[in-house]
């Protein structure tokens, strides 16, 4: 028994890593979609739910939508839609399966490259089983962090395989082997997954210092050569930084140096480096959203932060001879961390769990490693290491257990973040969305108004409680928030669009008409503004232009059904005038019953008038009892009552005329 525990001791320990991390991270499975970028990437992205096409991919290869080039991360989440649909249970655990198969990876290509069986293990149940790598795996929008840090795990196990096999030979012979371009396609993956993969070089780097052993004594002709052997990855990680920083810039999410100085942002840096530290040991008060406050940032907690760094830094190059993993560890450490630790300053937050998910990994190292050797005379140093081991691993997962709790959905995601931070906007502006899903909408204003206490200038706050006062029918306070808006971003089409859309219901049409004209000139294609302008312009007296703006938005959003069904009934209801077109209200009116299976009464209905307005009475009265029969809730009593009126039409041989219409 004990030699086939001995044989197959690494597949017993990814057994053991695969059902520990999946026994911990499987309630996932019940977690819903939650509302910051998960509607951006999945549940709202209608790019990605048309399914794997040449399309799709075109559109994969080209968006900037969240910010981000990240094509094979589209992709993946249109497969995901493909087999999952709008179940978020299996968009989860992909990110599961995603997240165990990395462990997996991360303990072989270790045990491989150090021979070390039990460091690599203790490595690899930290990385699976840290409470900071809950927000990777549990936030469906974070894909992009176990997919890239797939492709990152395979590049350094391909990577291990090519300096294995060519260790003597010539450098040029070296670059033209296969093993070397699978190292190159992989890492190119991984860039295409996620940007933040552009430090893997230097990573590479230092494992050729440790432990591949490729770096005797600093030789600066070893060094030199093997920095050559990098160049691909050095210009595939340029390029990606480039578009990355590009990309950002356009979308408005790149902080000038004017917003925030490059003083705050260095003392932003040094205090996040200490901080994850602290983290990694004692991982509590762990929120889904850092806040920036750049008021707290003082030279005091910065003075701290940059001793602590030093005293490490030091103490690593002086034992980076003897202790080579320490030189490795704490560089992957402080090297990975760069693209996301705040020099560029890419939206809010302060730092973030989810940049922990691989960089941590030069930490785990050190402790593996280093533990080992700090008790490597003391007598009783195995029974030590292996009960010691065993706690933590059991504590990190008792706390991966708990964090994951508050994942379950927005509401009890982003209160948690209220509890365990200070001044979290953000946090009150998801609370709010996540209250106006459940019609919560006095305690959303509540949140929405300390959004506005908290970062005045924040947009999406005062636009969203314009939408409440709106929906709820408070025009007049909807059009102070919206004019409120408009001052802090003058030229915003969706803001303007929203504010004619209360003019209309108000019966101010002129300046209603005005607004969708004025986002129009700044966002021709806006659909959106032309399905409202339509409306606005019918009850204006506009036909003909009415007309042109229903149309426009058709040919926008083809199998769009409001437009479609308010210009389907323009038309029919429109008596002897101009815009009076039966033919084609029928036609329009029955592609919106086909789109949603005869289900929607109110289309029904527009069916009906259409076909009353040919002549078709026969049709109209079998169509109208039809959509009386869809009109049994209560809620729809209203719009029963005038199907019912105008049955009566029908059955007379009469057509119904819209008494507002021209």
């Amino acid at each position: 028994m004990n030699e086939l525990l001995t044989k197959y001791r690494n597949f017993w320990i990814c057994l053991i890593l695969t059902l520990a991390t999946f026994t911990i991270f499987y309630q996932v499975r019940g977690f819903g979609f939650v509302n910051i970028d998960d509607s951006l990437y999945v549940s709202k992205n209608q790019n990605i739910q048309g399914g794997i096409t040449l399309k799709t991919f075109k559109w994969a290869f080209t968006a900037t939508r969240a910010g981000n080039w990240h094509p094979l991360t589209w992709l993946s989440h249109t497969l995901d839609w493909q087999l999952f649909g709008s179940n978020p249970a299996g968009h989860h655990l992909v990110n599961l399966i995603f997240h165990i198969v990395n462990t997996l990876l991360l303990f072989l290509v270790l045990k491989q490259m150090t021979n070390a069986l039990w460091q690599s293990a203790f490595v690899a149940a930290l990385f699976a089983l840290h409470p900071l790598h809950v927000e990777s795996v549990a936030w469906i929008a974070e894909r992009k962090d176990v997919l890239g840090t797939f492709f990152w795990m395979l590049t350094m196990w391909a990577y291990m395989r090519f300096v294995l096999k060519m260790k003597t030979a010539p450098l040029l012979s070296r670059l033209c082997n296969y093993h070397y371009l699978l190292v190159v396609v992989f890492f190119a993956f991984g860039l295409m997954a996620k940007p933040m993969l552009v430090t893997l070089p230097f990573v590479l780097l230092l494992l050729d210092y440790w432990p591949l052993g490729r770096i005797g004594r600093f030789n600066w002709q070893t060094i030199y050569r093997l920095v050559l052997e990098k160049i691909p990855f050095i210009i595939l990680s340029a390029v990606s930084s480039v578009i990355t920083f590009l990309v950002e810039r356009n979308r408005g999410a790149v902080i000038e140096l004017v917003d925030l100085s490059l003083k705050l942002r260095i003392y932003n840096a040094l205090i996040s480096y200490a901080k994850y530290i602290g983290m990694m040991i004692w991982p509590s008060r762990l929120a889904a959203f850092y806040p920036l406050h750049p008021y707290k940032l003082t030279i005091w907690y910065t003075g701290w932060a940059l001793l602590l760094l030093l005293a490490i830094s030091i103490l690593v190059f002086r034992l980076a001879a003897s202790h080579k993993y320490l030189f490795t560890g704490w560089l992957w450490y402080l090297g990975a961390f760069l693209p996301v630790i705040g020099l560029v300053q890419v939206g809010d937050q302060a730092m973030a769990d989810r940049y922990t998910y691989i960089t941590l990994t030069g930490l785990f190292i050190i402790i593996a490693w280093g533990l080992p050797d700090l008790l490597a005379k003391w007598q009783y140093k195995k029974n030590v290491l292996t009960l010691s081991a065993l706690l933590v691993i059991l504590i990190m997962s008792v706390c991966t257990y708990s964090q994951l709790h508050y994942w379950r959905n927005s509401l009890t995601l982003f209160q948690h973040a209220l509890d365990t931070t200070e001044d979290n906007y953000v946090a009150h502006f998801c609370v709010a969305g996540a209250l106006v899903s459940q019609n919560e909408m006095d305690e959303a204003i509540g949140h929405y108004s300390e959004v506005i206490r908290i970062e005045p200038g924040y947009l999406p706050a005062r636009v969203a409680m314009g939408d409440i006062f709106r929906n709820t029918g408070r025009l007049d306070r909807a059009v102070e928030e919206y004019r409120k808006a408009l001052l802090l971003r003058p030229n915003e089409p969706d803001v303007l669009n929203s504010l004619g859309i209360v003019f209309t219901r108000q019966g101010k049409f002129d300046e209603a008409v005005e607004c969708f004209e004025q986002a129009l000139r700044i966002r021709p294609d806006f659909a959106d503004a032309h399905a409202n302008a339509g409306r606005a312009l019918v009850l204006q007296g506009n036909p003909d232009q009415a007309i042109q703006h229903f149309e426009e938005a058709l040919r926008l959003k083809p199998d769009w059904i409001d437009p479609m069904n308010g210009l389907a009934w323009f038309l029919a209801a429109s008596g002897e005038t101009v815009a009076h077109n039966p033919g084609k209200a029928i036609r329009l009116a029955l592609r919106a019953c086909e789109l949603t299976n005869y289900k929607r009464p109110e289309l029904l209905d527009t069916l009906a008038v259409a076909y009353a307005a040919a002549g078709d009475f026969n049709n109209a009265v079998e169509t109208a009892e039809k959509a009386l029969g869809l009109c049994q809730s209560p809620e729809r009593s209203t719009l029963k009552k005038e199907i019912e009126n105008r049955l009566v039409l029908f059955k007379a041989g009469k057509p119904y005329i819209e008494p507002l219409l021209p």
